[in-house]
This record gives structure tokens, sequence and C-alpha cells, in this order.
């Protein structure tokens, strides 16, 4: 399913090179989204077995979600296929999504009183870095979570080496 890489022949590898990447072609239909969330569940326990990472509970729930939410919009907005590429380092998770559609979406303002239409806000509040991208064909959406919860790198910042 996905393929490593290292940074040099002793295994180790700094803590922003990609150690796992998968890509995968999404259909448009009814099933992609459930079938996106479920490849990235699957991604991230195959980093957790075969790399060694410490994943989040969180991480995973997180993923899940900007998994659904940019496929969604993918499959809402452009016709065709979505394309989505999962990249992991010892820090986060990246989730790109690639759609025919050009147009760059744009978080709209707060309104309480709005139904749906909440996706972007939503991905952008639960994720490190947001960045869209538009390519010859459509756009990429890459979205980065990171792997440990926030208190977990407060608490290793301040124990003792």
């Amino acid at each position: 399913m996905a393929e490593g890489s290292e940074a040099d022949g002793d295994g180790c590898t700094a803590p922003d090179d990609h150690l796992l990447r998968a890509g995968f072609a999404l259909g448009g239909d009814d099933g992609c989204i459930a079938e996106a969330r479920h490849h990235a569940v699957a991604f991230l326990e195959e980093a957790r077995t075969d790399c060694h990472l410490a994943v989040s509970a969180r991480a995973v729930d997180l993923t899940q979600l900007v998994v659904s939410e940019l496929v969604t919009n993918a499959r809402k907005y452009a016709p065709g296929p979505v394309l989505m590429e999962l990249a992991i380092t010892s820090r986060s998770v990246k989730v790109a999504v690639w759609d025919s559609d050009p147009t760059v979406p744009s978080a709209l303002a707060a309104d309480p009183g709005r139904i749906g239409q909440h996706g972007l806000e939503i991905v952008k509040a639960v994720t490190e870095d947001l960045a869209v991208r538009q390519e010859p064909v459509g756009k990429r959406i890459t979205a980065r979570i990171a792997l440990a919860d926030a208190s977990s790198h407060n608490t290793a910042a301040r124990s003792p080496a």
C-alpha cells in the first residue's frame, strides 16, 4: 500500500523526512468518502506498526475528519475522480486532496445561522497548516495534522532530559 523512504543507509531520518507515503484514486461515487477514511486509518496503522510511530487517537480522529471534509468538498464541487495522497513524518501526517475544479475555496465568515458550508473552517481549525494550490488541471488542498496531542508536546518539553 505505502512506500517508505529513508534519509540515509543507517535507517535514521530527519524529523521532516517522509517515512511513509501512499496515493489513492477515488472514483467520486457515493462510497468514496468512506473509502478515503478507511485508507487514512489503514495508513496510520501501518505507520504505527511498520515505522513504530506514536500516532495519538486524536490524530487518527482528526485525520479522518480532514479526509472526510476535503473529499466531500471535492466530490460536491468537482466532477470526476479525486486523488488523495497521505505522507507521514515523525511529527505529522500530511493529507493532500486533488480535484478537477480550479476554483480556490475560501472559508466563509462566521455565521451561526448558516447551515452547512463549514468544512474549510473546520479543517483550518484542526490542522497545523492548510494550503491550497492551483494545478495545471484543478487544485490541490494540503493539510498537516500533528501526530501527538498538544499536551504530549508540552509535557515532553517540560520533562528533564
